[in-house]
């Protein structure tokens, strides 16, 4: 059982090493209840670079998760709401305190017994959970995000939608609509097929709204792709320590055809698969290491620098594109670097950034290893 009210030891300092940062989001205080494996516990945050130490399953990754939570309206590992509620428990609750610019913030998510979801700004409900995402950049890596790497493209779909939904408003709405058209097209054609219907004229309606929320997606990814792979590859070099030739090509259809006929080339294969075989859910990011197949022929450590660097490029897009530091979420990494990968990962998101930074790790006595040498301050919460 996780101790409710964990101990917060208290944050260390090294005179040698002052820090002047200028911090313009900080998360300084989140309370759970019956949120995952928390009856109840309230957290503090004292410093810019907290550590949480503790054993495995005793709720290090959970605490994470909350603070994801209060930024995205949404967990991080879990596909649905129920999978957040302590077990025996019939709803959740996560009260997230920031400060924003200097005005302090509060962000409140409940989910009701009745499987209802509220979320709040400042005791103000939203109409539309998606007018919240940007709000408070963040950016999470834990170990499961290598499927980014060697999984299949909606890996790479989930990673550039989920950065550029925080970065565009437009974008996000333009994504929703455009999946649930999808969604409504796939449906249509499974039911040509069951009815044996010969009239297509919707598939019409379809790839006309189809087009017109899929133009802007397409574009943008296209356009943020052009300065974003240039630094996936800066951030490559600089927490592999070697010049490595890296390529990430964006593949798309819409690079090949235009729309409308992307649709009209494909719409007898559609008809006879009875799914949407064109259009911007088919998008991916071919990455070649030495101009072979990265996931082919990467070692285990080449694999966590490229995931790395690509966290690192999202975030240092969202502090471009924000005017600040987002919050930096990393579960478990100390376990899958060697020690200098290490090393050159926290001096990048320790030393050279001013966003507040949160870092699991079952030993302790690492944490304040690897904190002691780079930063000045630091506060470690052991569960």
């Amino acid at each position: 059982m996780t101790n409710s009210f964990p101990e917060v030891k208290e944050p260390q300092t090294r005179n040698s090493k002052p820090e002047i940062v200028l911090q313009l989001l900080k998360l300084d205080s989140i309370s759970l209840v019956q949120f995952k494996n928390y009856p109840q516990a309230s957290f503090s945050f004292n410093d810019r670079v907290v550590g949480i130490a503790g054993k495995n399953g005793i709720g290090k990754t959970n605490l994470l998760d909350a603070i994801y939570y209060s930024c995205f309206t949404k967990s991080y590992f879990a596909r649905s709401d129920g999978q957040n509620v302590l077990k025996g428990a019939a709803g959740f609750r996560i009260e997230a305190h920031f400060t924003l610019h200097g005005e302090p913030l509060k962000v409140v998510c409940i989910l009701r017994e009745t499987g209802k979801k509220e979320f709040l700004l400042n005791d103000e409900p939203y109409e539309k959970f998606a007018h919240h995402i940007g709000k408070f950049p963040c950016v999470i890596i834990a170990p499961d995000d290598i499927q980014i790497i060697t999984g299949g493209s909606e890996e790479r779909r989930r990673f550039l939608d989920a950065l550029l939904c925080q970065l565009d408003a437009t974008y996000l709405l333009h994504l929703i609509d455009y999946n649930r058209v999808l969604q409504q097209r796939n449906s249509f054609l499974k039911s040509l097929a069951e009815r044996r219907l010969s009239d297509t004229s919707l598939l019409d309606v379809y790839d006309q709204q189809l087009v017109h929320y899929g133009s802007y997606v397409h574009e943008k990814r296209k356009i943020f792709l052009h300065s974003f792979i240039p630094a996936v590859r800066k951030f490559y070099r600089q927490i592999a320590g070697v010049h490595e030739q890296l390529d990430i090509i964006y593949e798309s259809q819409l690079l090949q055809y235009t729309f409308p006929d992307l649709f009209f080339r494909f719409r007898e294969k559609d008809i006879l698969l009875q799914r949407t075989t064109g259009g911007i859910h088919k998008d991916d990011l071919d990455i070649q290491l030495q101009q072979q197949t990265f996931k082919s022929i990467a070692s285990q450590g080449q694999r966590k620098s490229l995931l790395f660097a690509l966290k690192l490029a999202e975030f240092e897009a969202l502090k471009s594109a924000k005017g600040f530091a987002p919050l930096l979420l990393l579960d478990d990494v100390f376990e899958k670097l060697d020690e200098q990968r290490m090393h050159n990962l926290l001096r990048e998101v320790c030393v050279e950034n001013a966003g507040q930074l949160f870092i699991t790790d079952t030993h302790e006595d690492r944490i304040r290893k690897h904190f002691g040498q780079l930063i000045g301050t630091y506060q470690v919460i052991c569960l």
